[in-house]
């Protein structure tokens, strides 16, 4: 068996080997790395709420779980057990086809944009070419899911949130794609295993550092935490979108949440912190282990801003986004448009 430069292919090259067709082995290495990327998301998951409950508890001065488990770390599994035994309540005049499945297709955008993404070196499904231009596109998607959820739901609460978060997400997500473009003009290439050999020598959040705080704020915008989740802010809207979900199906929402939160934070490791490169020559640590480290230290960065500071109006956040991260996005392409011709000229 040829040694391949990717797990996944590694994969479908033992699988032909045992004697598998190709249209079989794709499928069974396909499944393979979805049901891995599930198992990492939900072990993520665990970890996060725990420590989402332990920084917001730090932050206010409390204790936070300390009873179920080491520092109440088994407190969410006991939650997970609850939520599996509460009824599944639908409103009588919701729209049940959409309602049912609202949650459902915002987890599997969650599933589909790491396709792309690597977990370390070679550690991915598929390389493509327009990585990078895929996980923006499946992303995107997401604003659907949620308008969905919100106006199925029958509630003018959930319909109010389901359109904060569209006019929201759609405006974010225009500064999160041109804080990218600075990187992708550097390397001149979508692939993100390329993206993260050029950063070898030097990270790419040093030349476009404006570009990673712009990052920063879009996907907290992007992923409605706060001080931005104003799709679902308790003192107006009541949990928003998913104010009559409940059960399992309430759950979803929170699980794609946090599948969406880990995703960002590796596309930030990969595009500005050097993804699974080490620093310092610090070598004998593995990959996967520095994009593992540099991938917390990005949610620590999300859950230290959420419990910081207060959130914000509707229409300042609009303006900010409009207004503001736009305009210096925009400036910052310009910038390195110039940094990279000026760079040419001089080495010929």
């Amino acid at each position: 068996m040829q040694i391949s430069n990717t797990i996944a292919t590694g994969l479908k090259d033992w699988l032909m080997g045992m004697g598998f067709s190709a249209t079989t082995t794709e499928m069974i290495a396909t499944a393979v790395w979805t049901l891995a990327v599930i198992l990492f998301i939900l072990l993520n998951l665990i970890v996060l709420v725990w420590l989402e409950r332990k920084f917001s508890a730090f932050f206010q001065q409390r204790r936070g779980p300390n009873r179920l488990g080491p520092a109440g770390f088994l407190q969410f599994p006991v939650d997970i057990v609850k939520v599996l035994g509460k009824e599944d309540i639908i409103p009588a005049a919701a729209d049940k086809p959409v309602f049912r499945i609202a949650s459902i297709t915002l987890f599997i955008t969650a599933i589909l944009a790491w396709a792309v993404i690597p977990l370390g070196e070679g550690m991915i499904l598929e390389d493509l070419n327009i990585g990078i231009f895929y996980f923006i596109a499946i992303g995107s998607t997401a604003t659907i899911s949620l308008l969905m959820g919100g106006f199925a739901s029958n509630n003018k609460y959930s319909l109010l949130g389901g359109m904060r978060t569209v006019a929201q997400m759609i405006s974010y997500e225009i500064p999160m794609v041109f804080s990218l473009l600075g990187v992708i003009m550097m390397v001149g290439s979508l692939r993100l295993s390329d993206i993260v050999k050029a950063q070898e020598h030097m990270w790419f959040i040093i030349p476009q550092g404006i570009a990673f705080i712009i990052y920063f704020i879009a996907t907290v915008a992007e992923t409605n935490r706060g001080p931005f989740d104003l799709a679902e802010g308790e003192q107006e809207l009541v949990a928003g979108y998913f104010t009559e979900y409940s059960g399992i199906r309430y759950a979803i929402w929170m699980i794609a949440e946090y599948g969406n939160l880990v995703a960002v934070s590796t596309i930030a490791s990969i595009m500005f912190l050097g993804g699974w490169n080490a620093p310092f020559g610090l070598t004998f640590i593995p990959p996967f282990l520095w994009l593992l480290i540099k991938i917390y230290f990005m949610i620590f960065l999300f859950m230290w801003v959420k419990w910081t500071y207060p959130r914000i109006r509707i229409d300042h956040l609009m303006h900010f986004g409009w207004k503001f991260l736009i305009p210096v996005s925009l400036a910052n392409i310009l910038v390195t448009g110039v940094g990279i011709y000026i760079y040419r000229m001089i080495t010929g």
